[in-house]
């Protein structure tokens, strides 16, 4: 069905006569009459009754008329949203984030986002830094938020805040001194441990094998909150990102260093440069990167 005929029937029935409408549209009076024909002759029924100069829509085509509406509207969306994706500043964006990442700051960021970038939907995924690689890889998400590990060259990064290896325990626990502590004053203590796929757990171990020690490990788990919920009781001593929020735990909390260097994960924002970067993810990762520069670190040691 031409879209062109759609139009001219509208008009005239909003307008009530072929001149008036001729005049809207531009086109002569005749070449209007012959679309109304051709419309009419399409349906196969009369649109429109002749009363003096003026045209009134028969119960048929009253009945087409709010039709006609709804398609030249649903035109005009679909014309506004090309205009959109032209200009690059609209579309879904495909993200993914560690739990504790998207807890602590993307649950702060995207409302936020969301006033600034209406046009801009934003899809999450769960997913840990080693899982990040393949989505990342396979198209299924345009950015990571992650611990950068260096394993592929394909990928490139908007350095942020480094995430520091923190200590929370019970506040009545004698652990370290100055906001630190080291990591072989932590071995005596039962240690409460991310899983393994947690970049901060992989930093730990590798700091453990350098400073020659072995941990007492308690529990392994998958859950921060679990962890905090246990060193809060006094059950041991948890160890967590910097990126993770600890304020509804009465806790304290100390860096943990090496040599008295802090132990710390260089975090990124990150995206795979053989795929083509959408317009508004571009734009999403330098918003986001001056967001995350703001708050970060979400934890810090406790005060003296």
């Amino acid at each position: 069905m031409d879209l062109k005929r759609l139009r001219t029937f509208v008009t005239v029935a909003d307008l009530g006569t072929v001149s008036k409408a001729a005049l809207r549209l531009r086109i002569s009076q005749s070449a209007l009459s012959r679309q109304i024909s051709d419309l009419e002759y399409e349906c196969g029924f009369k649109l429109f009754d002749r009363i003096g100069r003026r045209l009134f829509l028969t119960t048929r085509g009253e009945q087409l008329l709010e039709d006609c509406r709804g398609v030249l509207g649903q035109i005009g969306s679909l014309g506004e949203r090309i205009e959109l994706l032209k200009r690059g500043d609209t579309g879904v964006l495909k993200l993914a984030a560690p739990p504790q990442t998207i807890e602590s700051v993307l649950s702060g960021f995207l409302p936020r986002y969301a006033k600034r970038f209406p046009n801009v939907r934003v899809k999450l995924t769960e997913a840990l830094g080693m899982d990040q690689v393949a989505l990342l890889e396979r198209g299924e998400v345009h950015i990571g938020i992650r611990h950068d590990q260096g394993v592929n060259p394909w990928f490139e990064s908007l350095a942020l805040p480094s995430d520091d290896v923190l200590a929370a325990c019970r506040p009545s626990l004698l652990l370290g001194r100055d906001g630190m502590v080291d990591i072989v004053s932590l071995a005596p203590h039962p240690l409460l441990l991310l899983d393994p796929g947690y970049s901060v757990r992989r930093l730990f171990n590798a700091a453990c094998r350098l400073a020659d020690v072995e941990p007492t490990i308690l529990l392994e788990s998958r859950a921060p909150h679990t962890l905090l919920a246990l060193a809060e009781a006094g059950t041991g001593v948890a160890i967590i990102p910097s990126v993770l929020r600890t304020d509804r735990y009465r806790l304290k909390i100390a860096r943990v260093t090496h040599r008295r260097k802090p132990l710390r994960d260089r975090f990124v924002i990150q995206w795979d440069k053989r795929r083509p970067m959408p317009g508004y993810a571009q734009n999403f990762c330098v918003v986001l990167a001056a967001y995350m520069h703001e708050v970060l670190p979400i934890t810090r040691p406790s005060p003296k």
